[in-house]
């Protein structure tokens, strides 16, 4: 599965060192990450490594040997449960210290994953603890059971709703990705597609895949569509048309655009690029 990990054609892949792996397997499972960072052929797209959370005793060797073996290719490192900003800023203290020990110039980014309720209640002092921090995820399953929500039970309305919402306000006020946590029923794409869709339409930067069916669905919603980006770029000509004529809105097919309207554009054609398309 180490192997395969750079040619699944996701943004970014994720070594877990936390819930995938046993108890009594740590230390193997840590010893083959360091190897498959060290030797995989990861294309430019830096992979990440969940450790274990800092109750755990296993959390400093992660760190320390992850950092010090991965080498350069080594992107951020996902902290799991968060509840706290002191948890956020020990991980970041002891990365500067493990950075600073190697000569590492390039500092490893951070990700947390909200997955308890009070990690909830703290979200925006933990969106704000580091500097290193990139992105916030929601992550469904430990929450769930954090908040005493069953994975089969019925809901009139999408139950999640509010905590997607917390979560992306947090996101954009710290300035960083929101990114939704995995759909775990494999076999159900159609649902997968549609949890997807709506973390999209929420304004959600990606989605967690969990199996390699996933990713290209999820490649395909998080991508603009050919129209949208088009429509992004019209508005942004058009918008420079009316800066160097000296006027700060124009119309663009009978809709009004404005200042507003261009930092979406500019979203939308962000995202086409690190999409790659034309």
């Amino acid at each position: 599965m180490l192997a395969k990990a750079p040619a699944l054609g996701a943004d970014e892949a994720i070594l877990d060192l936390e819930d995938a792996v046993a108890a009594g397997s740590k230390d193997q499972a840590r010893v083959l990450v360091v190897a498959a960072l060290r030797d995989g052929d990861w294309a430019g797209r830096p992979p990440a490594v969940r450790i274990n959370g800092v109750e755990s005793r296993h959390c400093l060797r992660d760190v320390v040997d992850v950092v010090e073996g991965g080498g350069d290719a080594l992107g951020t490192l996902v902290l799991p449960k968060a509840e706290s900003a002191g948890e956020v800023e020990f991980i970041d203290r002891l990365l500067g210290m493990v950075e600073a020990g190697i000569g590492r110039t390039r500092p490893v980014g951070l990700q947390v994953l909200i997955e308890t309720a009070t990690g909830l209640r703290r979200i925006h002092e933990i969106a704000h603890a580091s500097a290193r921090l990139e992105s916030l995820i929601v992550g469904y399953a430990d929450l769930g059971a954090s908040l005493g929500r069953a994975a089969a039970a019925s809901y009139p309305g999408d139950r999640w709703h509010w905590v997607r919402e917390t979560a992306l306000v947090a996101a954009r006020d710290a300035g960083v990705q929101a990114i939704d946590g995995p759909y775990l029923q494999i076999d159900d794409l159609a649902g997968m597609e549609a949890s997807a869709s709506g973390a999209q339409a929420l304004g959600f930067d990606g989605k967690w895949a969990i199996h390699p069916s996933q990713v290209e669905p999820l490649n395909r919603i998080f991508s603009p569509a050919p129209e949208a980006l088009a429509h992004a770029r019209a508005t942004l000509a058009a918008l420079d048309r009316a800066e160097r004529a000296g006027t700060g809105a124009v119309s663009l097919d009978g809709e009004m655009v404005d200042e507003a309207s261009a930092k979406l554009a500019r979203q939308v054609v962000a995202r086409g690029e690190a999409a790659g398309l034309a």
